[in-house]
C-alpha cells in the first residue's frame, strides 16, 4: 500500500529572493572609478541601516571619500567610494568577502569570512573572555592613572582599555581579568566592590555645579558593561560616544582651567577641531537638514552618524563629499515618529552633540606610543609617572599582544595647555632604556596610526634613561595584597 506525502519544491525557501530580489544587495565595482572602489548596497529599510552599513566600512578601516544615500519608499540605496586605510583601491577578496557577508548578503563564504574576520576584529575573542566595565563621569587630571593604580589594589589585570576625554568628562571602557588566575570577574560580589571602589575614586573632589546654573550634574557612574561576544573597535567607540552623550560633553565646562592659547597652523586654521554644523528645516518635505563642514579625517562619517541615530533621528537622505582636506556633510534627517525639528532649542542641541562628536576624537598635543613587556601594574606605573611629571592624559588607547603591551597616550599638561618636546626630554632623564616610546606632535596634520588623530612624526626617542629608575622608585606601591 503506497503512502503519498505532499511535494515541497526545495526553491520554495528561496522564492521570495527570486521575486522580490535578496534583502540586501552588494555590488562592489573596482573599474568604474580609477581612484576608488565604489561600493552600492540596496536594501530593505530600516532603522540604524546607514550606521550598521558605515560601522562595517569603518572597522575594516576603508575610508569614505564620497557617499550619497535615499531611503524613501521602504527601501535604502547607498553609494560610498571608498579606500583603504593605505590609499588605495580593495584589492583583497578576503575583505571584499568580508563586506558581502557583513551586511548580509553571501551564505556560501563562511569559511573565508571567518579568517578575514579574525584578522580585523581587534582581539574581539580574546576580549569576550575578560570582564568589561565602563566608567562615565567628570574628568580632571590624573583621574585616568588613579582609575589604573585602583584596579591593580583590586587585584585586577588591564587587558585593554579605551579613554576619551572632553569638554572635562571622561568616558573609558576596560576589559580586566583576574590577577591571580586571568579568567573573568563574573562573581556579583566582587563586582559591586570593584563599582564602588571605582566610583568613589571617579567621585572624588568633583566640582559641584554652580548655583543657578542650566548645565545638568553630569552622572558619575561605573557599570559592568554589556559588550560581549565579537566586539570589535567600532562596537567600542559607538559604546564611547553613547557615554560621552550620555554624561554630557556637549555642554562646556562652567570652570575651565586658563589654558594659553595655541599658536597659528601653518595652513591657517588655528582650531582643525572647529566644525561649523547648521540645522534648518525643509518645510516642503518635512525634513531638517543638518549641514556640517569640518577638516576632513577618517572616521568622520562614523562619528556623525553614529550620533545622530543614537540622538534617535532617522537619516532619509545624505550626501557626504571631501574637497581640499575639508569635509562637507548634509543630512535630511527626521525624529523616529516622523517629525522634523520643532524648536530652536531642539536645533541648537543637535549643533552641539554634532560638535562634540566631531572634537571628541581628534586629539592634539604630544602623542606617546610606547612598546614593552606586559606585567602586572605596568599602566598604572607608566600613568603614574606621566602624573607626576605634570602631564595630564586626554585620550588613551592600551592593549596587550601576546606578551607585549601596546600602548598609545595623548598628553597636555594639567591646565590643558600643550606639551613641547624639550619638556618630554626633560621627562627623559629620570628613566632608563626599559620601554621604546615614538613621541609625535599632535594636531598638524591628517596622518596617524589608526587615522583617528591628528598628528605629525616629529622625532622618535627611546625613552632610555626615563622610565626604569622611576618605575622601579614607585612600583612597590603597586605590589597586589595578599
Amino acid at each position: 500500500m503506497m503512502v503519498c506525502w505532499p511535494y515541497f519544491d526545495p526553491e520554495f525557501e528561496n522564492l521570495p529572493d527570486r521575486i522580490f530580489g535578496p534583502p540586501c544587495r552588494v555590488c562592489i565595482d573596482n573599474d568604474s572609478m580609477e581612484e576608488c572602489t565604489d561600493i552600492k548596497v540596496d536594501s530593505v529599510n530600516k532603522q540604524g541601516i546607514l550606521l550598521e552599513v558605515v560601522q562595517v566600512l569603518t572597522n575594516i578601516n576603508l575610508i569614505i571619500l564620497k557617499s550619497y544615500i535615499s531611503s524613501d519608499a521602504g527601501w535604502f540605496m547607498d553609494v560610498f567610494h571608498v579606500k583603504d586605510e593605505h590609499g588605495n583601491k580593495i584589492r583583497d577578496q578576503n575583505v571584499i568577502n568580508y563586506i558581502h557577508q557583513a551586511i548580509g548578503t553571501v551564505r556560501e563564504i563562511e569559511n573565508t569570512v571567518r579568517a578575514c574576520r579574525h584578522d580585523i576584529s581587534n582581539n574581539s575573542d580574546q576580549l569576550s573572555e575578560h570582564t568589561a566595565i565602563e566608567i562615565r563621569g567628570t574628568d580632571r587630571p590624573g583621574l585616568f592613572s588613579e582609575i589604573s593604580a585602583a584596579l591593580v589594589d583590586l587585584h585586577c589585570n588591564i587587558i585593554e582599555a579605551h579613554a576619551w576625554s572632553h569638554n572635562s568628562r571622561l568616558a573609558c571602557v576596560a576589559y580586566i581579568s583576574d590577577q591571580s588566575t586571568d579568567t573573568p570577574i563574573d562573581e556579583p560580589h566582587r563586582l559591586a566592590i570593584i563599582e564602588d571602589h571605582l566610583t568613589t575614586v571617579l567621585r572624588a573632589n568633583t566640582t559641584p555645579t554652580p548655583t543657578g546654573s542650566s548645565e545638568p550634574a553630569s552622572p558619575q557612574e561605573v557599570k559592568t558593561a554589556e559588550l560581549g561576544e565579537g566586539t570589535n573597535m567600532t562596537d567600542v567607540e559607538r559604546r564611547l560616544h553613547q557615554l560621552m552623550l550620555s554624561v554630557g560633553d556637549f555642554h562646556r565646562p562652567a570652570f575651565e582651567p586658563i589654558a594659553l592659547l595655541p599658536p597659528p597652523r601653518p595652513n591657517g586654521d588655528e582650531d582643525g577641531r572647529k566644525a561649523i554644523v547648521s540645522v534648518e528645516n525643509c518645510d516642503e518635505k518635512w525634513y531638517s537638514i543638518v549641514s556640517i563642514q569640518c577638516k576632513d579625517r577618517p572616521r568622520l562619517m562614523f562619528d556623525t552618524v553614529c550620533t545622530i541615530t543614537d540622538m534617535q533621528y532617522v537619516i532619509f537622505h545624505a550626501s557626504i563629499s571631501s574637497h581640499h582636506g575639508r569635509a562637507f556633510q548634509e543630512y535630511f534627517i527626521r525624529h523616529v515618529d516622523g517629525y522634523a525639528l520643532s524648536s530652536e532649542t531642539e536645533k541648537e542641541n543637535v549643533v552641539k552633540c554634532l560638535e562634540a562628536a566631531i572634537e571628541r576624537r581628534v586629539c592634539e598635543g604630544i602623542r606617546l606610543e610606547l612598546s614593552a613587556e606586559n606585567r602586572i601594574g605596568l599602566l598604572s606605573d607608566i600613568t603614574r609617572v606621566l602624573r607626576e611629571n605634570g602631564l595630564s592624559v586626554v585620550r588613551a588607547d592600551v592593549k596587550t599582544q601576546g606578551e607585549r603591551a601596546v600602548n598609545a597616550f595623548y598628553l597636555k599638561d594639567i591646565l590643558g595647555n600643550e606639551v613641547g618636546k624639550d619638556y618630554v626630554e626633560s621627562v627623559k632623564k629620570e628613566m632608563d632604556d626599559v620601554i621604546y616610546f615614538e613621541v609625535k606632535d599632535g594636531g598638524n596634520n591628517n596622518s596617524g596610526d589608526d587615522g583617528q588623530c591628528q598628528s605629525s612624526s616629529s622625532g622618535l626617542f627611546s625613552l632610555g634613561d626615563a622610565l626604569k629608575c622611576q618605575i622601579q622608585r614607585i612600583s612597590h606601591n603597586f605590589m597586589p595584597i595578599n
